[in-house]
């Protein structure tokens, strides 16, 4: 998946409100939700990332690194390295990681930091940081249920309730974990997937080169695009390459699992990560682009980015039966409820692509930009900082 930032192009005077994002996603890692928002949002606001801090032993103390975003001048990335024998004394995190911020914003950056909105997709720094930046809001981007996830630490269900106690704005990443938050937060909004439809539709150029990994690979290529963990079904990945003489492409970074304990196939290539700019080129490769998600805790939740990526590359769509996406997109994509099911469905869509659900799915994707998000994110945010709204929940 992606390294590297996409150029937004329009970058305006700055004005109005600075944001300091919270967030458990690493800046550099895979391009999504958070930095399509936040770059975005850049193009008038500065913006201070800060990532959620890792332990490191080689760290006797805490140390810290700020760098600005090649691509998008007015982000700021704050990576900090805590001493692991520190890691597990919460309170001790939660003071720590606020002096950082603190100190930072009292020196030359903070200059650009007036009229602080708090932007929060780490519920773990809730108490570390609510009321102490004088800031005008807190902003709660819940895009997961990460108590959900694996390795979730056992104090994340009792933050983000104290998240959602003190927020002035949840934005909720699906129509199911916005039905889950309302009831917490009346505040909040559903603002679920966004496309860069003119990046993704990339892969119906005809003169765009393949990548020479899928260059000489047998069709069909079934093709998969986005982290790969411990929502992905790999039993029923392992059915679907035993299934078929074409070839089945995982491309995305690993993270929370074992690839020793993939299933292994001639026909079955794990990629790893890849740029976002050529994403659009592996895509052009695939035959049928498919969300094999397991139905599993950490997929209760789900709202996958991906189904409208895909929707803009013009292939045909096989899912597993996701709430999210069989609610919002079920007239555009496939859905099948078991691993045979599912390898039949790509077999069929690979050789009689359904050019009515295929047309459907880029005129969602037309509608569904990450700009059209972002503004309508921004314009809520500025109502509710005219409304005068203040935070009233006091950090540790």
């Amino acid at each position: 998946m992606c390294n590297t930032a996409k150029q937004v192009n329009g970058v305006h005077e700055l004005d109005g409100y600075s944001i300091v994002v919270h967030s458990h996603l690493k800046w550099d890692w895979v391009w999504q939700r958070p930095q399509q928002f936040l770059a975005r949002l850049s193009r008038k606001h500065s913006v201070l990332f800060v990532e959620s801090p890792d332990a490191c032993d080689e760290a006797p103390a805490t140390r810290t690194y700020v760098r600005a975003v090649t691509d998008f001048p007015n982000i700021n990335v704050l990576q900090i390295k805590i001493p692991t024998s520190r890691a597990s004394d919460l309170p001790w995190v939660d003071k720590e990681r606020r002096r950082v911020v603190q100190s930072l914003l009292r020196g030359a950056l903070g200059e650009k930091f007036t009229s602080i909105v708090q932007w929060f997709y780490d519920p773990m720094a809730i108490l570390g940081f609510a009321g102490q930046l004088n800031e005008q809001l807190i902003v709660y981007d819940c895009m997961d249920e990460l108590s959900l996830f694996r390795g979730a630490p056992p104090e994340l269900v009792h933050r983000e309730r104290e998240l959602l106690a003190v927020a002035d704005l949840v934005f909720a990443g699906g129509p199911k974990i916005w039905r889950a938050k309302r009831e917490v937060n009346p505040n909040c909004f559903c603002y679920g997937c966004g496309v860069d439809a003119e990046h993704f539709g990339r892969a119906r150029d005809r003169e765009r080169p393949l990548p020479d990994e899928l260059a000489d690979l047998p069709h069909p290529i079934f093709g998969y695009i986005g982290v790969v963990d411990e929502r992905i079904d790999y039993d029923l990945l392992a059915h679907l390459a035993a299934s078929t003489k074409g070839s089945l492409v995982m491309i995305g970074p690993w993270t929370k699992v074992d690839p020793a304990s993939f299933p292994r196939r001639d026909n079955l290539h794990w990629l790893g990560g890849r740029d976002y700019s050529d994403l659009p080129s592996y895509a052009k490769g695939f035959d049928v682009c498919i969300m094999p998600f397991a139905r599993n805790e950490a997929t209760r939740f789900i709202n996958p980015t991906k189904a409208l990526e895909y929707m803009a590359t013009g292939r045909p769509i096989v899912s597993t039966p996701v709430e999210d996406v069989v609610a919002q997109f079920s007239n555009v994509i496939t859905i099948a409820e078991d691993a045979s099911r599912f390898a039949e469905a790509c077999a069929r869509a690979a050789v009689q692509p359904q050019w009515g659900q295929i047309d459907r799915g880029l005129v969602l994707a037309a509608r569904n930009s990450w700009d059209s998000i972002v503004t309508r994110l921004d314009r809520h945010i500025v109502e509710a900082l005219r409304s005068g709204r203040a935070p009233t929940v006091k950090a540790a």
